[in-house]
């Protein structure tokens, strides 16, 4: 081998060295940027689900707005429809009320309609006037309420003018009825005015003593009752006195129609 060969060889063997030193540093490099893209991935990916986490934490906070809202504005609809409804009640009571007020002036006259029809005499004009009377009533809702004897007193519907004690009927019975009570369509225009029998009260007994107190109680409301009647039967004179006058306008007619 010469010298020219030697130097090839060696040569070589460098070329061959620097390639393997060279690769090396490639894989070196290689396994470097592999940790650095796999470090940078991870980071990418922390990341992303940390935006991810924030997203769903506001996504919640926006659904529990939205329920907030959402119960929020049930409840004003709500409470909107009770208030409508009770407006629409207190509208209905009130125009009842100012009706009723106005109907109250008209039960003198039905009340001495009514003894009228008891009284003899000529029946056949009074029970018209009456039945023309009672219609007008009726068309403006004004009803008498249906009250029997031996019902049982309720408070709902009647008033006690006085109790009389009566072993032989039950407690709380409706005796006589003074008054008929009248309605203006549901409500009560005035309350039927009746007896109403009790017990009598037996001798140490704590329970009865207790139900005479209440009759005192309902004693004293009969007694105002009492003389709100006097007042009515006043207004009811007036009208009789009105309703004579009228009589003898008409046998002044009759009178002067028989000439």
């Amino acid at each position: 081998m010469n010298d020219q060969d030697k130097n090839i060889n060696k040569d070589f063997d460098k070329d061959i060295n620097n390639k393997s030193s060279l690769e090396e540093e490639i894989k070196k490099e290689r396994e470097r940027y592999n940790q650095l893209s796999n470090e940078a991935l991870i980071e990418e990916i922390l990341e992303a689900e940390k935006t991810l986490t924030l997203s769903k934490n506001e996504q919640n906070e926006l659904k529990k707005d939205k329920d907030n809202w959402q119960d929020k504005y049930t409840r004003l609809q709500a409470e909107f429809e009770n208030t409508q409804k009770r407006w629409e009640k207190s509208k209905d009571h009130l125009k009842n009320q100012s009706r009723g007020n106005i109907l109250k002036n008209f039960l003198p006259l039905y009340d001495s309609f009514k003894n009228a029809l008891k009284n003899e005499g000529d029946l056949h004009i009074i029970q018209q006037f009456f039945k023309q009377f009672m219609n007008i009533l009726k068309g403006l809702g004004v009803e008498p309420m249906k009250v029997d004897k031996q019902e049982l007193f309720d408070y709902n519907k009647h008033e006690a003018l006085t109790t009389i004690e009566n072993e032989d009927i039950p407690n709380n019975t409706i005796i006589d009825i003074i008054q008929d009570g009248v309605k203006l369509d549901k409500d009560i225009l005035r309350y039927a005015k009746v007896i109403v029998s009790r017990k009598p009260k037996p001798k140490d007994n704590k329970e009865a003593e207790k139900v005479d107190e209440n009759l005192k109680e309902n004693n004293k409301e009969a007694e105002k009752v009492d003389e709100n009647l006097k007042e009515n039967n006043k207004e009811t004179e007036k009208v009789d006195e009105n309703l004579k006058e009228n009589n003898k306008e008409t046998e002044k007619v009759d009178e002067n129609l028989k000439e």
